[in-house]
């Protein structure tokens, strides 16, 4: 019975979401818009950064234009564009989108940046941005690399392919474009720049963690259905068999991959995110992110919250309302 009236609020709240656009398209916003510049520069030596991640101090222009407002919750959305600082070799992806979720009043906002996961149609993230913003969090959904606006038209073009070159410089461009991000919520009179945070789903979680490792304003970091220690999780999975007897027939060793793949790893810089606060939901039966890669990303950061669903990865949807309760909860406190 209570798997049923679950389904039926997640079932609820997809519906509701795709009204809500539908009835929006015309809708008046009273927000207008925007141009302006922020400066975001580092905060202390970056010692702690890898050096792939850091970034000098620089000013970046930015433009924001009125979207939706979302009736009967309070809730305006804006399409905010900056420049990414990493140059790649696809002009689409070298501008940053992102969808800035305002609740409604003068602020001071908590503020969180959210990230969506691999393969979904946005839905997940607009729906988690816009229960934020009800709650009185501003939310900015950002675009990762290679995704939505930023993969050219017609291209299949993802962040991840077995191109191990592309896949580390699209995460390495993404971590650098979200502490840009960073510093423009900084910026905004109407945010809390004492209490910005960031949240990922499944991919996003792992961009989420790595981003908050490498970016100190990011106090709060919501990791949902994610973890740490790529290598040890799927090295030796049976699912890797083919990919590993060809990787150890050319004289590759698990240690190797594992130096390779460590800049990528969250669990590699965990240690930078102990004097923050940290939520990791996690799935006990998780098959895709394996439930010990959320109990190694959790004794890596100190042992802090870690909330476990009795559910598959995709089984977590089932759990969409006691999830979205927790995060508002960790987002929204002192």
């Amino acid at each position: 019975m209570r798997c049923v009236l679950t389904a039926a609020l997640v079932a609820g709240c997809w519906l509701s979401l795709s009204t809500l656009r539908a009835e929006t398209e015309t809708t008046p916003n009273s927000l207008p818009s925007e141009r302006g510049t922020v400066r975001f520069e580092p905060c202390g030596d970056q010692k702690e950064v890898p050096e792939r991640y850091r970034l000098q101090a620089a000013t970046f222009s930015w433009e924001m234009k009125p979207k939706t407002k979302l009736p009967g919750c309070d809730v305006e959305i804006s399409h905010l564009t900056f420049p990414s600082p990493f140059k790649s070799p696809v002009p689409e992806n070298n501008t940053v989108h992102a969808e800035y979720y305002r609740p409604n009043g003068k602020g001071l906002f908590p503020a969180v940046i959210v990230l969506d996961i691999t393969g979904g149609d946005q839905s997940v993230s607009r729906i988690i941005s816009t229960h934020l913003a009800q709650n009185g969090i501003a939310g900015l959904f950002v675009q990762m690399a290679y995704y939505g606006p930023r993969r050219p038209p017609g291209s299949k073009l993802k962040l991840l392919t077995m191109n191990y070159e592309h896949t580390m410089t699209a995460i390495q461009q993404t971590v650098l474009d979200l502490r840009w991000a960073t510093a423009w919520m900084a910026s905004r009179p109407e945010l809390d720049s004492k209490r910005l945070g960031i949240l990922g789903t499944s991919l996003g979680s792992f961009m989420a963690s790595l981003t908050a490792e490498m970016e100190p304003r990011l106090k709060r970091v919501v990791i949902l259905l994610g973890g740490g220690g790529l290598v040890d999780a799927y090295y030796d999975d049976p699912r890797a068999k083919p990919y590993r007897r060809i990787w150890e027939a050319l004289g590759g060793t698990k240690e190797m991959i594992q130096k390779r793949i460590a800049p990528a790893d969250p669990l590699t810089c965990a240690a930078n995110l102990k004097d923050r606060k940290v939520l990791i939901i996690a799935g006990k039966r998780d098959e895709i992110v394996p439930p010990r890669m959320a109990e190694a990303m959790w004794k890596a950061t100190g042992q802090q919250k870690i909330v476990w669903f009795d559910c598959t990865h995709y089984g977590a949807a089932l759990y969409i309302v006691s999830g979205l309760r927790h995060i508002v909860q960790h987002l929204a406190t002192e």
